[in-house]
């Protein structure tokens, strides 16, 4: 069990941060050993645990006395952070990256340290922050402007150049200090800045910018553009004019003769008039409210009524203005300057402009803009009786872009989306019919999801899916050797196409194609929402991996006390035709880990691990 004044200094963390008041002890914090195991299982699954850095060093071979020596080197400053091995990852512009990959120590410090200043800053951070936070996603930062940016007239679209290599260390510092009073803690942030990074074995000292690839570069990306999301706050504040928009006069004018007409309809009921004479009145009544379906209620250019909206996804950012054009340049001007003088960042001037809320605005992968009806008034249908609704003006609108379709389709080799020609894929021979399905399945799936929020994501996603089915009926037709009608004859079940195979122990299985229709439509997330967790249900969880390891049993000879590591693997299809008994077990345990004592570990590496082992029950 963890230490009952750990966890409550972890809980005031936040508190202490929510008041204003500065932070100091964080360094001692360190010292736990229980922060250094939950930062080490929130690691070991990722695929980058078996990366190497710079020294050869992975999270492979974790084990206490690593911590602890950790912990000392920390304690008496002889911890130095390695420079990051630099690789380069594909942009989607077909430009690349730079990636830095830190070693296995560094990254188990770097999540200690992540984990503290989540815990203080968290609470802090602005519901208009969606990057990098536990709870928030693109989705939520897609749906805040989808359904808070009503009546938007002008979007600005603001892209910072290069800012993950060009965050002033100075400024970050001075940040880190406003909320922390603790000079060791700090230091130890400040060595992470300056650790530099090697490329084909050259080293390159780092005077600006975030640890590439590190596990605290998004969240120390937050806490410096934090000072942008305050900034924006205030300019909301002073642009922020009029309790609403002005009345339409024509509109409300008809409205007066409408409440008129209603009244001396009832007089003339109520004294038993003619017919006819209340006749005419409803059809009075009938004529003003069609005219006033085609107007709005409200003024919509309305020059005393102004709003400013703003979110912002890492260092994408976007403003929504109520406002005329010279409203827009004001504050795309105030902003330019905040961003160069107090942040020292500068703006891609060739990626920023401002577009009128009806043209398409590209933001996180969708097309924005605003929509409005030709009328004011439409037939909605709900059991089976039609109802009239007044839409809603100016509602804000997410497209999928044509071209996301078309490179998606090029990409994964359907074939010709503008023509709607498929083909069939290659490679796929070698592979069993289910994971033809399986491939296809998360690739169509993923896509799906993620443009599922979109306005009319079915209707404009509907032509891809057609190419796919196309693709993958061919491709199953070349794998068969037949034709592609035979193909799909006999691949039909349950309204779609679907392969059916036996598993090892002789059951049948349907595997079925993904399609269009399967897809659910998306809850409303929440975007107002900006709770936070309580700190212990995922700060100090006990995980199985560690229940493993403190139980200090080798699970290969079944040696009990003394020191222990963990061995990893990659992945377990990279040992999956391994005839070793320790890749056997491994495999049947459906474990990426493996808990052996020292001298099972030195022999596994070495390649002298004996052939025996001890029977593991279930």
């Amino acid at each position: 069990m963890l230490p009952q004044t750990t966890i409550k200094r972890m809980d005031a963390l936040g508190t202490l941060a929510q008041q204003g008041k500065r932070i100091n002890g964080l360094f001692r914090l360190l010292e736990n050993p229980f922060l250094w195991q939950e930062a080490y299982s929130r690691l070991y699954a990722n695929k980058g645990a078996a990366t190497r850095g710079v020294d050869n060093v992975t999270m492979d071979g974790f084990s206490e006395d690593r911590v602890l020596n950790l912990i000392k080197l920390i304690k008496e400053n002889r911890y130095h952070p390695k420079p990051v091995r630099q690789t380069y990852i594909p942009k989607a512009n077909g430009k690349t990256r730079p990636l830095g990959i830190p070693t296995g120590s560094d990254k188990l410090v770097q999540e200690v340290v992540r984990a503290i200043l989540e815990r203080i800053y968290e609470p802090v951070f602005k519901h208009t922050s969606h990057g990098f936070r536990p709870g928030r996603s693109c989705h939520t930062a897609l749906e805040m402007v989808k359904y808070g940016w009503t009546g938007v007239k002008w979007i600005i679209d603001m892209d910072i150049k290069g800012f993950f290599d060009n965050v002033n260390h100075l400024v970050m510092m001075r940040l880190l200090e406003r909320r922390i009073d603790d000079h060791k803690f700090l230091r130890l942030v400040r060595g992470m800045l300056r650790a530099g990074y090697m490329e084909d074995w050259q080293f390159h000292a780092t005077y600006s910018g975030t640890p590439q690839g590190g596990i605290i570069s998004p969240l120390l990306s937050n806490i410096y553009l934090h000072e942008l999301d305050q900034y924006m706050e205030q300019i909301q504040m002073k642009f922020r004019t009029g309790k609403g928009r002005r009345k339409n006069k024509v509109y409300t004018k008809f409205a007066w003769k409408v409440e008129s007409l209603r009244k001396k309809y009832r007089e003339l009921r109520e004294s038993q008039a003619d017919q006819s004479a209340l006749t005419m009145i409803r059809k009075d009544i009938k004529l003003l409210k069609e005219k006033m379906g085609e107007l709005k209620a409200r003024d919509p250019m309305d020059q005393e009524y102004k709003r400013l909206w703003y979110c912002r996804y890492a260092d994408d950012f976007l403003i929504g203005v109520i406002g005329s054009k010279a409203d827009a340049l004001g504050i795309m001007d105030q902003v330019r300057l905040f961003v160069q003088e107090t942040l020292k960042l500068t703006i891609a001037e060739e990626k920023s402009g401002i577009r009128h809320a009806t043209e398409n605005t590209r933001f996180l992968g969708f097309d924005l803009r605003v929509h409005s009806e030709p009328s004011c008034l439409r037939q909605i249908k709900r059991n089976g009786v039609y109802y009239t609704q007044r839409v809603i003006s100016e509602q804000m609108q997410l497209h999928i872009p044509m071209t996301k379709l078309y490179g998606f389709a090029e990409k994964h080799g359907y074939g010709n989306l503008a023509r709607l020609k498929a083909t069939h894929r290659y490679g796929h021979n070698e592979i069993s019919e289910a994971e033809v399905v399986l491939a296809y399945n998360a690739e169509l799936r993923g896509l799906a999801n993620y443009y599922s929020i979109a306005t009319s994501a079915k209707i404009e996603m509907h032509k891809l899916f057609r190419l796919a089915t196309g693709s993958f009926l061919k491709t199953m037709a070349r794998k068969r050797g037949t034709t592609v009608t035979k193909a799909a004859a006999s691949l039909k079940w349950d309204g779609g196409f679907a392969v059916l195979q036996s598993n090892s122990k002789g059951t049948a299985r349907y595997y079925k194609l993904f399609r269009l229709k399967d897809l659910e439509r998306p809850q409303t997330l929440g975007y107002g929402l900006d709770s936070v967790q309580a700190p212990t249900m995922y700060t100090f969880s006990k995980t199985e991996l560690l229940r493993r390891l403190s139980a200090r049993e080798c699970e290969y000879c079944g040696k009990k006390g003394g020191y222990f590591e963990v061995h990893h693997v990659r992945k377990l299809k990279d040992i999956q035709k391994g005839k070793l008994p320790w890749q056997r077990l491994m495999i049947w345990r459906r474990r990426k880990t493996l808990i052996l004592c020292i001298d099972c570990h030195k022999q596994l590496h070495a390649g002298t691990l004996p052939s025996w082992m001890r029977k593991i029950a279930k």
